[in-house]
């Protein structure tokens, strides 16, 4: 008998605690950075607290499917997960367990253990769940996919005749206006550099007023390989006598677009607050979050909290169990 999903899940909340203290989860980190040497352990035990904290929550949980009535005629959903941050597809095997369907996924080979080790977790709570690997060559009724605009193309031709929810790159975005405290500065650095920057609620563009410099404080990066890049920018653009900002875990440098590379952060400047919401409006489908502390901004989120993502924080703004249950 499959157990109530709100008591599967808030044992799984309640077995995540601690995670890195004790051996077994120690192993799985150090297993999770060979795989993927972007991971590293601070980020990995960032990741699951994060996880563990708002979207295990009991109650949390309870008031969230307070929103919707699981299927009675379960699915068949393909979920296809992303890997550029750890278990950065969890909320949606959630979501599939939640909306009652079977879920088969298949996760990225950059975060294969990490997912493992939770869905063998909710497979050793829960038995029964309805967890299954998924399979390239089966029919499935419905599919979610994440991962770079040129594997969301791949997923469109495969999935074209699939009822689909297809995810391809976006980034975030911080609106200042010049009077940030240093905590809220503070907080935007986190909102920057967690996991190397890698993720599409990582900043990535910074708009404030023109002939102003954001009060951002120096921070080194924690992964090697983002030093690495860092160093090798600041080389070629000390060379080629290019202008930046250098913030330690990375360089600042003016631009109306976002950079191609980690360790670049583009600085766009704007004359009124209007060209700045003109700006958020003209790549609306690109950006992830928007950080401000200005209230006419829309849907703003606090600094900080871009890389924790409550219940609510539907990726792309679009409600994932509505998608799997209309």
């Amino acid at each position: 008998m499959t157990k109530p999903f709100i008591d599967t899940f808030a044992e799984l909340g309640r077995r995540l605690d601690g995670f890195g203290t004790e051996t077994t989860s120690r192993h799985i980190i150090e297993e999770a950075i060979a795989q993927n040497g972007w991971f590293t352990e601070g980020d990995i035990c960032a990741a699951v607290e994060a996880i563990r904290c708002k979207m295990l929550n009991r109650t949390a949980l309870e008031q969230w499917m307070s929103n919707y009535t699981p299927t009675t005629t379960p699915a068949d959903v393909a979920l296809i997960m992303a890997g550029n941050i750890p278990l950065v597809g969890f909320f949606d095997i959630l979501c599939v367990v939640a909306s009652g369907h079977r879920c088969h996924l298949k996760a990225s080979s950059k975060d294969a253990v990490l997912t493992r080790y939770i869905v063998d977790l909710l497979r050793d709570i829960d038995p029964d769940i309805a967890l299954y690997d998924y399979d390239p060559k089966a029919h499935y009724d419905m599919a979610i996919a994440t991962g770079s605009d040129e594997a969301n193309a791949y997923f469109r031709e495969h999935f074209a005749t699939t009822r689909s929810l297809l995810r391809g790159s976006r980034f975030s975005v911080a609106i200042l206006d010049g009077k940030e405290s240093d905590d809220e500065l503070s907080a935007l650095m986190n909102d920057i550099t967690a996991y190397s920057g890698m993720g599409c609620r990582s900043v990535s563009v910074v708009l404030a007023p023109r002939n102003t410099t954001p009060r951002l404080p120096k921070r080194e990066a924690h992964n090697p390989k983002l030093r690495g890049l860092i160093a090798t920018q600041r080389a070629l653009r000390t060379m080629q006598r290019l202008p930046y900002h250098d913030h330690g875990a990375f360089l600042m440098i003016e631009d109306t677009e976002p950079t191609h590379s980690l360790a670049t952060v583009a600085l766009c400047h704007y004359s009124t607050l209007d060209d700045a919401t003109k700006w958020l409006a003209d790549h609306h489908d690109q950006i992830q979050c928007v950080v401000s502390h200005i209230p006419s901004i829309e849907q703003r989120v606090a600094f900080g909290e871009t890389q924790q993502p409550t219940l609510w924080h539907y990726a792309d703004g679009i409600d994932t169990m509505q998608f799997l249950l209309n």
